[in-house]
């Protein structure tokens, strides 16, 4: 047997654009989305091939085997991983190995298409689109995949919008999406190895049950009556309304905290309406809340107790601690991004009043530790 001789060929060097990505690594889970792309890569390359070759029902000797994507690299740029395209010379023709490269610009040009509003099908048919289910699915808000970053006009950028346009055109009856939420259950089938978790609107998803996550499963079930709340994270299965309908996989499934911050601000404060007070008092926007959500998640000392928190008629959010010997109080404005911070001596009425801004860490910082000897973790 000869000896297999193949060429690396630089591929793809699709660039993560956002905060998770800005120490010029990829998490784990995005490195999943990459991996997708062979797969992608290679079934378009047989469609352009059997485009070309309208009369052979056959793909050539070797056309998928002799092929592979691989991650060199990750450069900086945000993180920018490099993919070359691994080809065994003796096994795949030159105008084969064409397919491929004409396979990774019609994922470009149709992912451009998306972005800029023109015709997709032009470039992918809709049974390919499927494979944007599971490329990009790990994608936050203001989170965007370029695979063509070189080009700054016509980048490529693959994001929640464009992707659900991808996934429209697609024929997938029902997509996926990672996911965040909350809600309690109700009823636990152990012997089925099913659950049911009720939202905050009524509606109910029934699920398998994780056997690692069977005893909060339980703990939950057990606590319904008290009010008892979980989060899951995982991926979600939507159908075309985006409506939930189950969970293709739980990664993480966790019992909330009482005064858990993303409950109280997203799921009770965010379906406050217009006029919850009375008649006064408008909605919180929900991007304001989100934002003060992830703030709060990772700025705030989690070894310190959560506080309470309400809103106020003006559009703000009041966050309150209570100790024997204080009582203190943070106003947060939402526009503003800041807080107005007061800590009362009940003994003498002294007061202690500073003003934070809370999109500055080293604020959080001087939070934390002003709330640490009072609430005695010192």
């Amino acid at each position: 047997m000869g000896c297999i001789v193949t060429k690396a060929i630089d591929f793809l060097t699709p660039r993560l654009v956002g905060e998770r990505f800005s120490g010029h690594a990829i998490p784990l889970e995005v490195l999943k989305d990459l991996a997708v792309l062979e797969e992608m890569v290679i079934e378009v390359a047989k469609w352009h091939y059997h485009n070309k070759h309208p009369d052979r029902k056959r793909l050539p000797r070797g056309f998928t085997d002799s092929i592979s994507v691989k991650l060199t690299e990750i450069n900086e740029g945000s993180a920018v991983a490099k993919l070359v395209l691994y080809v065994a010379l003796t096994l795949l023709p030159q105008e084969n190995q064409e397919c491929y490269e004409n396979a990774r610009n019609s994922i470009i040009n149709a992912v451009n298409a998306a972005q800029f509003n023109e015709t997709i099908t032009q470039h992918l048919p809709a049974n390919l689109l499927g494979y944007f289910d599971r490329i990009g699915r790990s994608l936050r808000q203001d989170e965007a995949m370029e695979f063509n970053p070189a080009d700054q006009a016509r980048p490529a950028s693959l994001n929640r919008e464009t992707r659900k346009k991808l996934l429209r055109l697609s024929q997938e009856r029902e997509l996926t999406e990672e996911v965040l939420i909350r809600g309690q259950i109700p009823e636990f089938d152990q012997e089925k190895a099913t659950f049911t978790l009720l939202l905050k609107d009524g509606q109910r998803i029934s699920a398998a049950a994780p056997q690692q996550h069977f005893a909060t499963i339980m703990e939950a079930f057990n606590g319904f009556f008290k009010g008892i709340k979980v989060s899951i994270q995982g991926v979600g299965r939507f159908n075309r309304m985006s409506k939930l309908q189950t969970f293709d996989s739980i990664e993480h499934l966790n019992v909330l905290d009482p005064l858990d911050v993303g409950n109280r601000l997203l799921d009770e404060l965010g379906g406050l309406g217009d006029g919850w007070f009375n008649g006064k008092g408008s909605a919180f926007p929900k991007a304001d809340l989100q934002w003060l959500t992830d703030v709060f998640t990772t700025f705030y000392d989690d070894s310190l107790p959560l506080p309470r928190l309400y809103p106020t008629v003006e559009g703000n959010i009041q966050a309150e601690w209570s100790t024997a010997t204080h009582e203190i109080s943070l106003e947060i404005s939402l526009a503003g991004k800041s807080g107005e911070l007061q800590i009362v001596c009940i003994e003498d009425s002294s007061s202690d009043d500073r003003l934070l801004q809370l999109d500055v860490e080293e604020d959080w910082q001087t939070l934390n530790n002003l709330l640490k000897p009072i609430l005695g973790l010192v």
